[in-house]
């Protein structure tokens, strides 16, 4: 599946922003992502230190690099953009501009927001909380979204489940407790995201401990209203719930607990009610279930930006720089 979408990729050539540009992983998947074709890469830092540590000339021809330390008038442009977007919080230009000549992932961030890179993806050296603020404050939202979310890609070996053994998991990395509305946001974006990313007709479960009202408790009125909620903005989207795991994917189950769903037993996004549900869920199925879990993938921003593992490996970059490259709207 990872190799279909980097042959995707390297139809659209993206422009994909790496801040953290010495990081011995992230200059190793500079060079495989150059010479494969599978996007164009944009490095943030010094231009002779990066220059000096790629160490290949045909590489550095390919590579685009931007240098906060340079005081020139795109610096200054990507910090009036910076304080524009933030001084009703009482920053200053001066600030703005600190902020972004000190931050590389905020000047990345920034670069994308100018439309100069497609995305970015970060996250190898900063923390998941320093990249989700780089979204907020530079790049901004989806003006159809009211959060940002996160969604695993559980590959599994059963290709019954899902697209072809493919499932969505989230919310499993950013949101601990969403309310309904924000629950609904979360199912919505995913369906966009599947969509998108795997081409297909997304079917979108809202899960529980509960089955379409097998089991009463104050906390399944979340479920129920998100579903209204997301069943409202959204009228086309196959989306039901509320499902226990079993009902959601498997057929014969799904048809006995909820006989009259169109999507019981099919589901492919499954929506879990909260950050400690979906974490655990996605770990027990990596885990335990043998499911390469592919993420967290961020959605719900205005342009696609990812984080890494601080434990990331070279492949685990290559792999996100090309899904970032799918997720860039024409």
């Amino acid at each position: 599946m990872m190799q279909s979408f980097i042959e995707k990729a390297k139809i659209t050539r993206r422009k994909i922003v790496l801040p953290e540009a010495f990081d011995e992983r992230i200059l190793q998947a500079t060079r495989d992502i150059v010479s494969q074709g599978i996007a164009e890469v944009v490095l943030v830092g010094s231009e002779s230190q990066i220059r000096e540590a790629l160490q290949d000339k045909a590489i550095i021809g390919r590579v685009a690099i931007y240098d906060p330390s340079i005081d020139n008038s795109l610096l200054h442009d990507l910090a009036q953009i910076y304080y524009d977007r933030q001084k009703k919080k009482g920053i200053t230009p001066e600030q703005a501009l600190d902020t972004v000549r000190s931050k590389p992932y905020y000047y990345g961030a920034l670069l994308v927001n100018a439309g100069l890179a497609d995305g970015m993806v970060c996250g190898a050296d900063c923390t998941t909380a320093e990249t989700l603020r780089a979204i907020i404050h530079c790049v901004g939202m989806r003006e159809d979204s009211v959060l940002l979310s996160s969604f695993f890609m559980m590959v599994t070996q059963n290709k019954n489940l899902g697209k072809e053994g493919v499932l969505f998991f989230a919310d499993c990395a950013v949101n601990p407790k969403p309310d309904a509305s924000q629950l609904a946001c979360i199912a919505i974006d995913t369906s966009r995201s599947f969509r998108t990313l795997m081409q297909d007709e997304p079917k979108v479960g809202l899960l529980s401990f509960s089955t379409r009202g097998s089991a009463k408790h104050p906390s399944l009125e979340k479920i129920t209203d998100a579903l209204k909620i997301a069943r409202i903005k959204q009228p086309e989207l196959l989306i039901d719930g509320e499902f226990q795991f079993d009902a959601a994917v498997v057929p014969a189950v799904g048809r006995k607990k909820a006989p009259d769903s169109v999507i019981a037993g099919q589901v492919n996004c499954l929506i879990f009610p909260d950050l400690a549900a979906g974490n655990i869920g996605y770990k027990i199925a990596e885990r335990i279930g043998g499911a390469l879990a592919i993420g967290p993938i961020i959605q719900g921003a205005r342009k696609p930006v990812n984080d890494l593992s601080r434990g990331c490996s070279v492949l685990d970059i290559v792999n996100v720089v090309a899904i970032t490259s799918l997720q860039v709207q024409p």
